[in-house]
C-alpha cells in the first residue's frame, strides 16, 4: 500500500528513502537566535517519524534578513550547535535539510532593533508595514557572499542538502517580481535582469559547495498577487533554476499578502498540486508538491498521478511526527490528524509566539511531556466523551491504566460532532476519527447512551474519576429570549432546523460568524454542480457566482463591540469575513440587542434604538460549564478530576492538552 510513496528517490547522489519531506517551518523555540534543546528534541522525533527529509528553516544568512529572534548560519560559531542538530535528524534514518533565508521587505523593524529592512526597491510592505531601503550593488554582493557563506557552513555542520528559499514573498521573490522590483539597473526591468540576483546566488552556492551537494529550490508555484508573477510565468524560472545547477524543486503557493488563502481549512486539500505539475512540465528534476496534502491517499495519488515526485507534510508533520511510520504500517486510520486550524502553527508565529499544536499536546514539548508506563495503574472512570475526556482515556490507557468512558449521548466527540458542519470546517470530524480509532486500538471499554450518576460511580468503585461534562449554550439576559422565533446557535449547528428567508444571530464571535456562514451558504450550489455547469457551459460564469453565493436565507449578525470575530485567529479571521462578505452577510457592530418579540429584534445601535423583523434569530452569546454531576461526586469520597469546558470554557486545545496532562499526571 501506497507502494509510489515509500519508493526511494535520488537527489543529485543521495537516495532519499521515500517521497515525504517535512518542510522548514518557523517555530520561534529561542528568542536569542540559537539553538536549544526544545529544538533538538522537536527534530530528534520530527527524524524518527519516518519522513525522508527534514528540513531546518528558514536559517537567517546574516542579521537583517531574520531579526534577532531568528535561526541563523552568519558566523562560524553556530555551526557545532547545527552539528548537534543534525546529528539529532540523522538518529531516525532522515536526511537532513536546511532551508537558507532572507526576508528582504518582509523583515519587521521591531524584530532587527529599528532598522530599515533592505530589498530590491523602496516599495511598501503591507506584511512588514515598512518601506524598505533599496539594496545598493555593494548590498548585492554582500548578500550573494552571505548566502555562500551560510551555504559552507551548512555542509560543515553535516547538513545533506540545501534549499534557497524563493517563494512566500521573501527577497528572491522580491526581485522576481514587477510590482516589487522596480529597479532601472542591471538588476530590474527585463526577465534576463530580475532573475539575476537568484541566478547569480545558485551559481555561486553551486560552485561553493561543490558538485555532490544536492541543492534545493522552494519556489512560488503562483504568487498569487495582482501584478505579480503567475504560474504563466513561473516555470521559466524553474527552466533557469535548472540551468544554474539546482537539483530539485519544491512547489508551494503563493505570498503571505496574498489575496488567495493558501494554508487554512478553507483550502481544499491538494489544491496546489497543480502548481507543481505546472513545473514539472518543463524540468527534468524531482518535483515537490506542498500544501494541504493531508492524508496517505492524497499523498500517493499526487505521486502516482504524475502531479510530482515528492510531497511536504509540514503541519502534518506536527500533528503526528509518525504519520510516515503509521501510513508504511497500514495504521493511517490512527494518525493525529491536523485539521488546518492554525491557531498552534501559524497564528503562533504571527504573534511572535512559540509553535504548538491544538490536537498534539507534545508538540514542541516532546521533552517534558512523555506518556510513561505506570508502575501503579489505576481504574479509570472517565465521564464525557468530548475531545478532553477522550484524550484523557486515551493517554491514560497507553500509559498503562485500565479505562472506561461514560458517553450520555449516542456517540463520542461532545462539540466536535457539530463543530465542523459550517462550510470548509470539516477537517474537525478527523478528531473523532482519530479518537475512535485510538479507543478501538486500545480496546477502550466505551459506554454511550449512559449517564453517568452517582449511583452508576458508586457501583464501579474507580480508583479515579475524570470529569468531562462539557458545556452548554448561553442565554443571554435579553427580554424575550423564549419568543417562538429564538433557537440557540447549537441547535442550527447540529442541522435540522428550518429557516426563513430572514435570520438574525446574536452574536459576533467565533461560533456566531461560523453560524453564519452555514445559514448563507444554505441554497447555494455544491463544488460538484458548479463543475458540472461550469462544463456544459450551462450558465454564465456571472449566473455561476451569484449561484455560488447567494443562498435561501439573508443574514444579519448583531455584535454590541466595535469588531466581530475577537476570538477567531489573526491568520483565518480575514478569510472568515471575505467569506460572509462574498455571501452578503450583513454585519452590525456596536448594537446591543435589547428585546425580541414576535421574531422583531430590537437594538440600539449608538443614540437610536431600531427594530427589525426575522424568521429565526439565533443566539450565539457563547456557552457556560455544566457542572451538575461535579458538584454531586465531591460527596463521595472517590479522587477526582475535572476538565474541559466544565472547568473553563476554552477552544479544543485547551481540552486535548488539559486531557493529555491530566492522565500523565495521574
Amino acid at each position: 500500500m501506497y507502494n509510489n510513496l515509500f519508493s526511494p528517490i535520488t537527489i543529485n547522489q543521495l537516495e532519499i528513502k521515500n517521497r515525504i519531506a517535512y518542510p522548514a517551518l518557523g517555530l520561534l523555540y529561542s528568542y536569542d537566535g540559537q539553538l536549544n534543546d526544545r529544538y533538538y528534541n522537536y527534530f530528534r522525533e520530527k527524524g524518527a517519524g519516518g519522513a525522508g527529509i527534514i528540513t531546518v528553516g528558514p536559517v537567517g544568512i546574516d542579521y537583517i534578513g531574520i531579526g534577532a529572534i531568528g535561526l541563523r548560519l552568519d558566523s562560524d560559531d553556530n555551526i557545532p550547535s547545527f552539528q548537534k542538530l543534525t546529528s539529532c535528524i540523522k538518529e531516525g534514518g532522515a536526511r537532513a535539510w536546511v532551508q537558507l533565508f532572507h526576508a528582504g521587505a518582509y523583515s519587521h523593524p521591531i524584530l532587527i532593533n529599528g532598522e530599515n529592512p533592505i530589498a530590491p526597491s523602496p516599495v511598501y510592505s503591507r506584511y512588514s508595514k515598512a518601506t524598505p531601503r533599496e539594496m545598493t550593488i555593494e548590498d548585492i554582493k554582500t548578500l550573494q557572499k552571505a548566502y555562500v557563506d551560510a551555504a559552507s557552513r551548512a555542509v560543515e555542520a553535516g547538513f545533506d542538502g540545501i534549499e534557497i528559499l524563493a517563494s512566500a514573498g521573501y527577497l528572491i521573490t522580491q526581485f522576481l517580481s514587477p510590482i516589487k522590483n522596480r529597479r532601472t539597473d542591471e538588476y530590474g526591468g527585463s526577465f534576463e535582469n530580475r532573475t539575476r540576483f537568484p541566478r547569480e546566488v545558485l551559481t555561486m552556492v553551486r560552485a561553493k559547495i561543490g558538485k555532490n551537494v544536492p541543492l534545493t529550490i522552494r519556489m512560488a508555484g503562483n504568487d498569487f498577487v495582482p501584478g505579480s508573477n503567475t504560474d504563466s510565468e513561473t516555470p521559466e524560472f524553474a527552466k533557469l533554476y535548472e540551468s544554474c545547477g539546482v537539483d530539485a524543486i519544491n512547489v508551494t503557493g503563493g505570498w503571505h499578502e496574498s489575496p488567495v488563502p493558501q494554508l487554512p481549512m478553507e483550502v481544499p486539500r491538494s489544491a496546489y498540486a497543480y502548481l507543481a505539475l505546472n513545473i514539472k512540465k518543463v524540468v527534468s528534476l524531482p518535483v515537490m508538491a506542498s500544501n494541504r496534502i493531508s492524508t496517505p491517499f492524497e499523498a500517493e495519488k499526487i505521486i502516482a498521478d504524475g502531479y510530482a515526485d515528492m510531497v511536504n507534510l509540514g503541519r502534518i508533520l506536527i500533528s503526528d511526527p509518525q504519520w510516515p511510520n503509521k501510513a508504511k504500517e497500514n495504521r493511517a486510520d490512527e494518525i493525529r490528524p491536523c485539521v488546518a486550524c492554525s491557531q498552534g502553527c501559524t497564528d503562533q508565529i504571527f504573534s511572535g509566539q512559540p509553535v504548538y499544536c491544538i490536537t498534539n499536546p507534545r508538540a514542541g514539548f516532546e521533552g517534558e511531556r512523555n506518556v510513561v508506563k505506570t508502575a501503579s495503574p489505576k481504574r479509570l472512570m472517565v465521564i464525557g466523551g468530548g475531545p478532553a475526556g477522550l484524550e484523557t482515556a486515551v493517554t491514560a490507557a497507553q500509559a498503562g491504566h485500565t479505562v472506561d468512558i461514560y458517553e450520555k449521548s449516542d456517540d463520542i466527540g461532545g462539540q466536535l460532532r457539530f463543530g465542523g458542519n459550517p462550510p470548509n470546517k470539516q477537517e474537525i470530524f478527523a478528531i473523532i476519527r482519530y479518537y475512535k480509532a485510538m479507543i478501538k486500538k486500545l480496546n477502550i471499554p466505551l459506554h454511550l447512551n449512559t449517564e453517568a450518576t452517582t449511583d452508576l460511580i458508586k457501583e464501579k468503585n474507580p480508583d479515579h474519576i475524570v470529569v468531562a461534562e462539557g458545556a452548554e449554550a448561553l442565554i443571554p439576559p435579553i427580554k424575550g429570549v423564549d419568543d417562538k422565533s429564538v433557537v440557540s446557535s447549537w441547535d442550527v449547528l447540529k442541522g435540522g432546523i428550518r429557516l426563513g428567508k430572514k435570520a438574525a444571530i446574536i452574536g459576533g464571535g467565533a461560533v456566531g460568524l461560523e453560524t453564519a456562514y452555514l445559514i448563507a451558504s444554505k441554497g447555494t450550489i455544491t463544488p460538484e454542480i458548479l463543475h458540472f455547469l461550469f462544463a456544459y457551459e450551462a450558465e454564465s460564469p456571472e449566473r455561476l457566482r451569484e449561484l455560488m453565493f447567494k443562498g435561501a436565507t439573508e443574514v444579519t449578525v448583531f455584535e454590541m463591540l466595535p469588531k466581530v470575530g475577537k476570538d477567531v485567529g489573526k491568520s483565518t479571521k480575514w478569510v472568515l469575513l471575505g467569506n460572509l462578505d462574498r455571501h452578503g452577510v450583513k454585519i452590525l457592530t456596536h448594537s446591543k440587542v435589547t428585546g425580541i418579540k414576535n421574531g422583531v429584534i430590537t437594538y440600539v445601535q449608538g443614540d437610536k434604538e431600531v427594530s427589525e423583523s426575522f424568521d429565526t434569530v439565533i443566539l450565539a452569546s457563547g456557552s457556560r460549564p455544566v457542572q451538575k454531576l461535579s458538584k454531586e461526586i465531591e460527596k463521595l469520597g472517590i479522587p477526582y478530576t475535572t476538565i474541559g469546558d466544565c472547568t473553563k470554557i476554552g477552544k479544543i486545545d485547551n481540552a486535548i492538552h488539559g486531557g493529555f496532562l491530566t492522565a500523565i499526571n495521574l
